[in-house]
């Protein structure tokens, strides 16, 4: 028997905020502080994600952190960053810090707490928020249980906005699938709006993290979506689903996506470019790509690291061919 909705959806919240209260490593906590130095009292949360998390390492990795703050005018002390980020989110820094002897690497991006609630939602032409936060992360620094809760819930939108517009997609192929199939079909459709086209072994990675997990958060998303009558799903005995959607919505979604992902994409050129000007030490973090991905080391030359916009484009030039650059 369906679970009611109340309780579909703080199933779902609680495993969510399960992971936010997730232990981080001592390296994600020196980066977070960093991330609080440049930002301070307009910072309302830092989530901790992506594959180190995933990985439970930080050695040698480059940890991705996503900072929410209030507004952007607090966030910054320049008003070209604040108008940058407004029109173009999310800005997104690179920082190396030295940490016992060693370099610890992060790259982090800033969005408004409206411009999270609207991604995770799926109110936004691209998927960067959402195709992020339904899969699990870590606060390492919240304001308060407040926002805390918020958090949560933002993440369950992110959820239940994969499942739904994924399982939309896959109705067309006759609505049948596996947890499996849902998440990496998911995964796959949304690396396709940005320009990081990953291989299928790290897309499996993504799910194969924590199969058990994506199955609890799939259970309770259907079942939330069910009660707000926007599909119908049941599964049998082999957690094979069999979805169905009132007439026309399915349709209605996949459009939506069809006319989105040529969007998305127009939008990620632009946001390349503005990474450049916003980035910080970008030439570093390139080589180090660059290396990490073909094995190739490359040291940049005086002239290189004093002017990077000019001289160091055909470093960009070679990751971006190499698809290594994201």
């Amino acid at each position: 028997m369906p679970e009611p909705r109340e309780n579909a959806r703080a199933a779902l919240e609680a495993v969510v905020a399960s992971e936010l209260a997730a232990e981080v490593p001592d390296d994600a906590r020196v980066l977070t502080d960093e991330i609080r130095r440049r930002h301070g009292d307009a910072l309302a949360a830092v989530l901790y994600y992506g594959s180190c998390r995933r990985k439970k390492t930080t050695d040698g990795g480059v940890l991705d952190f996503y900072a929410v703050v209030d507004d952007y005018r607090g966030a910054y002390d320049s008003m070209l960053l604040a108008v940058s980020n407004h029109l173009l989110a999310p800005n997104v820094y690179y920082v190396e810090l030295t940490e016992g002897g060693r370099t610890v690497r992060m790259k982090y991006a800033v969005v408004s707490r409206r411009r999270f609630a609207d991604g995770t939602a799926g109110r936004t032409v691209d998927s960067i928020v959402w195709a992020r936060f339904c899969q699990p992360s870590t606060a390492t620094y919240v304001r308060d249980d407040d926002v805390r809760g918020w958090l949560a819930a933002k993440g369950a939108d992110a959820v239940t906005t994969m499942v739904e517009t994924m399982s939309a997609l896959l109705a067309a192929e006759g609505g049948r699938f596996t947890d499996e199939r849902l998440w990496q079909f998911g995964f796959a459709e949304t690396y396709t709006t940005e320009f990081r086209t990953e291989s299928p072994e790290t897309i499996r990675s993504v799910y194969q993290a924590d199969p058990d997990r994506y199955a609890s958060v799939t259970e309770h998303a259907f079942a939330d979506l069910g009660l707000r009558n926007r599909l119908d799903a049941r599964h049998d005995d082999d957690r094979v689903w069999q979805v169905r959607f009132p007439s026309g919505r399915a349709g209605r979604l996949r459009l939506r996506w069809k006319a989105k992902k040529p969007a998305a994409k127009l939008l990620y050129a632009p946001r390349l470019v503005k990474s450049a000007l916003t980035f910080g030490e970008w030439l570093p973090y390139a080589v180090w790509k660059l290396a990490r991905h073909t094995g190739v080391k490359i040291e940049p030359t005086p002239l290189q690291r004093r002017h990077p916009l000019i001289f160091g484009i055909p470093v960009i030039v070679r990751l971006l061919l190499g698809r290594t650059l994201r």
